[in-house]
């Protein structure tokens, strides 16, 4: 080990707190953390000169690869104006033109509205707090309720919280959590009595498929169904579409593989091509209406962030909608998805591996102990997986005993390929 590496691990171990982590392991001597020092395109390099693919994007939020010269120089031209201004009594004109941008990504929907923040979880928290303060200043003050699904992830600030169905993530906190219910499916959903159906303020679903559940797809048709069931029972639907957005299923947005539009549009991770951290809730002049009126009235939407709208993080995410454009990233896309899916169904030979759930560019595969004995999630099989998948090269995380794999789009179906081959080398290497 390099004594560079050697004096930043030790500052790591000393000083810092990482998330999801238990850092009794982390800060144990005999482990090595990965210094990431650079990346380029779908390749990120660590601190001893090791090179791997980026098989989880960087946290699931790196479309068009590192080191992207459109987004780099988008971002260097906007710190030549200005890093960033107040977004409360004042505006930017990147703001501005992204708002424009996003909702024409939406032509059949009505959403015309866009309010930033900064993440996943605040975009969440924005939705839904504009449904409780909407039914308020429309007189219906008893829908103060919301509806989530088992195995569901929205975040970790306290209302997104509320309606994860994660208990690993979420019981402990109950206590500041807001009122919820959980559902596992559609079929639930319709047998819920009207006292429960008519205090809802609104419904939340990620869409297609539950990332942190480990990649579980929805069936076919399901939006469709809750949107007919919400607009029958008289409340919000809110779409988290801060994974599944911008291509990950092959579409800008997994709600478009149904054509179903939501009242709520929540969009961060892949938002700035994962340069930046930001957020956008998108919703419909209905609710924002409800919203206007005189000073006295109280009815402004009294929410908001120091970071809100900032002008480096709206000109990354302008880059990366004109990448989308200029790259012809969705059209490209179909094909690697087709190989992407080839190259998987290579796993499903593996006595190890239980199933392969994958939708678009997004992939978890399921590993087991044996064919029909799960594995034992205190053994750390899918993080022993991941770990053992740097020697090949990949570099990615589980979801205990998943390991997902959700490459950058601008991957080339050779890395897809080395990346399939290096997962295979490694779930054998760690469950031998």
């Amino acid at each position: 080990m390099k004594p560079q590496t050697a004096q930043l691990i030790a500052a790591d171990k000393a000083r810092l707190w990482h998330p999801f982590t238990q850092m009794k392991a982390w800060a144990a001597p005999a482990h090595e953390p990965l210094v990431l020092v650079d990346g380029e395109g779908a390749m990120v390099r660590d601190s001893e000169g090791r090179e791997y693919i980026d098989g989880n994007s960087s946290i699931w939020t790196n479309l068009h690869g590192h080191r992207h010269p459109a987004i780099t120089r988008a971002i260097k031209d906007q710190l030549d104006k200005v890093a960033h201004v107040s977004f409360l009594g004042s505006t930017n004109e990147p703001a501005i033109h992204l708002a424009e941008r996003l909702v024409a990504l939406l032509p059949d929907s009505d959403l015309t509205r866009v309010f930033y923040s900064d993440d996943g979880s605040t975009a969440v928290e924005v939705a839904l707090k504009m449904a409780l303060q909407y039914w308020q200043l429309t007189d219906h003050p008893k829908r103060d309720q919301f509806l989530g699904f088992t195995n569901a992830y929205h975040g970790d600030t306290a209302g997104a919280a509320s309606l994860g169905g994660l208990g690993t993530f979420f019981d402990r906190f109950g206590a500041i959590h807001f009122d919820t219910h959980q559902v596992a499916d559609f079929a639930a959903l319709e047998a819920l009595p009207e006292e429960v159906t008519s205090r809802l303020a609104a419904v939340i679903i990620e869409p297609k498929v539950q990332g942190a559940a480990g990649i579980r797809l929805w069936p076919e048709g399901m939006l469709s169904q809750l949107r007919a069931w919400c607009d029958r029972v008289g409340t919000l639907l809110i779409f988290d579409e801060v994974l599944t957005g911008f291509g990950r299923t092959g579409r800008m947005f997994a709600c478009q593989h149904e054509s179903v539009a939501p009242d709520f549009l929540c969009l961060a991770k892949g938002l700035t091509g994962g340069y930046l951290p930001l957020a956008a809730t998108l919703t419909t002049e209905r609710v924002y209406e409800a919203f206007l009126g005189e000073f006295h009235e109280l009815k402004t939407f009294f929410y908001g962030h120091s970071y809100c709208g900032n002008a480096l993080a709206c000109s990354a995410a302008l880059a990366s909608l004109d990448i989308f454009e200029n790259e012809h990233v969705l059209e490209n896309l179909q094909e690697k998805i087709l190989w992407f899916e080839e190259m998987l169904s290579g796993l499903s030979f593996l006595p190890q591996v239980a199933e392969i759930r994958r939708c678009g560019f997004l992939a978890g595969v399921q590993l087991q102990k044996a064919p029909g004995e799960p594995c034992d999630w205190r053994k750390q099989t899918g993080a022993r997986v991941c770990v053992a998948a740097r020697k090949f090269g990949l570099l990615t995380r589980p979801i205990l005993d998943t390991v997902v794999l959700i490459p950058p789009l601008c991957i080339s179906k050779e890395q897809l390929s080395s990346a399939v081959h290096a997962l295979e080398s490694a779930i054998k290497d760690a469950t031998h």
